[in-house]
């Protein structure tokens, strides 16, 4: 009778319910099938469920309390937000990191990881001729020359320009937009030829005397590049072409840069207690100092670097300088809003990790491990510690390090041996002229390399679409209208800029373009019939709800910053 009656006793199955990480590959089943039967409680399999329970005997499930089975979600939740910080944490590994802890010799300022994918400068074997920037590789000490990105963009300015000349454009079916530029110098009797190209541009100068005759725009793009294959080009009638083929050509020349700054203290090894950091010590302040100028950020007028200047959504200071005719703002980590409880720290990384170089003032013994800051952005560090030159003197000295990812090629100046400097001024020359080589030799890497040439193709197809149109109109085309002043070219109006800035601005010009040649242009599976321009939106733009290095680069433009940089 007992134990028929407690067979009948009611008892209560827990939902079973399927929980999809989002963000990630991880797919969890979270099952709780249990029966409660008194005081007793036992899991239950499947087949216990169908074999030893007839049919006639079941009886329906009483869910849980809703109370329950909300509590058990939301730790599941937890957890796998918790696992998505935990994926871009890099942990210093345990057994260096205790023995470095332990040790109290001079440690190096940086430390490759294990897997490799960095070079180091100075090497930790300390061989002159596994340097990076020895003059083994061609690079000639105490020379602070600054790198130039492209030596041929400011051509067509210098002899073109102020030159009579021609343009043409065609379409190649290998090789894509074609844009030629032609000019005859009289004076020097030379015919000087560029063509623009989605890879690059080719620049030649010949001799008058070569030709019987002036060559056709077909034959002088043949002797530049024997891949063309068309037959004809189309003159340019548009009488402000000079401005537009001259943004293109100089589109990747820009006299600003930005660059972050990291503060690592002692025993600080990985990179959410280092983007922690609130306070500044007195000789990280020096070091600023060194620097640039620290400014308000509130009505800033000159080059912000991607800084909120009107709202304080990006802090109140930051710190600034010009550098031979170069504007340099600083994304001084310590500076940008901190957020409680937030390990990741977004509000900061998504501008030092949107940066390509950052520098990294040491404070203590404890090495700076190469991808402890994950970006897919970031290629190179500096990183700098202060000194002291012998126990029995006052004078401070500042060590410095470098850095990058094995694909960005070698840069100057070169590191002196030891790498130490004690004059100020010279530590200032030294580390500006070396951040923007950085920089410019990133761009040199695979991932920008790449993400360069779909930017040239696109801005080429935008100056291409722009010159056949307005050409047309010129001629009087009556199968194309006129098009009014106001939509002139954004390409010229909105100048070069920096690497990112022009991928963004290629997107918006491409789009522009197809607008203006009536195409409309499909947004979510509709089609936008208004073009957008830079205004749009630029009021409330607030910060997106991902990290910085959880962008590829075809999601750049998709993550602007309050207020970009024109």
């Amino acid at each position: 009778m007992e134990r028929e009656k407690r067979n009948d006793m009611s008892f209560s199955r827990k939902r079973s319910f399927t929980f999809g990480a989002y963000g990630g590959s991880h797919f969890l089943v979270y099952s709780v099938d249990r029966f409660t039967c008194g005081d007793e409680t036992r899991p239950e399999t499947a087949e216990e469920n169908l074999l030893d329970s007839p049919a006639g005997d079941r009886k329906p499930f009483l869910p849980a309390s809703s109370n329950q089975r909300d509590t058990e979600l939301f730790e599941i939740i937890e957890k796998l937000q918790g696992s998505r910080i935990d994926e871009q944490r890099c942990e210093f590994p345990l057994p260096l990191k205790s023995q470095l802890l332990t040790i109290g010799a001079d440690l190096p300022l940086i430390l490759p990881p294990k897997l490799g994918g960095y070079w180091v400068d100075p090497p930790l074997q300390r061989l002159v001729d596994v340097s990076p920037t020895s003059s083994h590789y061609g690079f000639v000490p105490e020379c602070y020359d600054i790198m130039e990105r492209d030596r041929e963009a400011k051509i067509y300015h210098k002899f073109f320009r102020s030159r009579y000349h021609h343009s043409f454009t065609a379409v190649d079916p290998a090789l894509g937009h074609l844009v030629l530029s032609v000019c005859l110098e009289e004076e020097e009797s030379k015919l000087r030829v560029i063509l623009r190209m989605k890879e690059c541009s080719l620049h030649g100068a010949f001799s008058v005397s070569l030709f019987p005759n002036i060559p056709s725009a077909v034959e002088l793009a043949k002797m530049l590049c024997d891949r063309v294959t068309v037959s004809k080009f189309e003159v340019v009638s548009y009488l402000k072409a000079p401005e537009l083929i001259t943004t293109f050509d100089e589109h990747r020349v820009s006299p600003n840069f930005k660059f972050g700054v990291l503060y690592q203290k002692d025993r600080q090894f990985n990179e959410e207690d280092i983007l922690s950091n609130n306070e500044e010590s007195e000789e990280f302040k020096e070091l600023l100092s060194i620097l640039g100028e620290t400014i308000q950020l509130q009505g800033f007028t000159r080059f912000r670097g991607g800084l909120d200047v009107c709202h304080g959504q990006t802090g109140s200071e930051a710190v600034f300088t010009s550098f031979h005719g170069r504007e340099i703002t600083f994304h001084v980590a310590t500076k940008l809003p901190f957020t409680d409880g937030d390990p990741q720290q977004l509000q900061r990384k998504r501008h030092i990790g949107n940066d390509i170089v950052a520098l990294v003032y040491q404070e203590g013994q404890s090495p700076f491990l190469s991808d402890v800051i994950k970006s897919h952005f970031l290629h190179c560090f500096l990183v700098v510690r202060r000194i002291k030159r012998a126990e029995d003197t006052s004078e401070t000295a500042y060590q410095v390090s470098v850095t990058a990812r094995e694909d960005v090629p070698p840069f100057g100046p070169v590191l002196p041996d030891p790498p130490i400097f004690t004059d100020r001024a010279l530590l200032r020359e030294f580390l500006l002229t070396k951040l923007i080589n950085a920089e410019i030799s990133c761009y040199k890497a695979q991932q920008f390399s790449r993400l360069e040439l779909r930017t040239r193709s696109l801005l080429l197809e935008s100056l291409h679409a722009e010159l056949c149109t307005r050409s047309q109109c010129m001629m009087g085309d009556p199968s194309i209208a006129s098009l009014p002043s106001s939509e002139g070219p954004r390409v010229v109006s909105e100048g070069s800029g920096g690497f990112i800035e022009n991928f963004k601005r290629a997107i918006r010009v491409r789009s522009h373009s197809f607008e203006t040649l009536g195409v409309p242009r499909r947004i979510g599976g509709s089609a936008s019939q208004r073009p957008k321009t830079e205004k749009d939106g630029e009021g409330d733009r607030s910060p997106g709800p991902l990290p910085a290095d959880s962008l590829g680069p075809s999601e750049i433009r998709d993550q602007a910053s309050p207020q970009e940089d024109t």
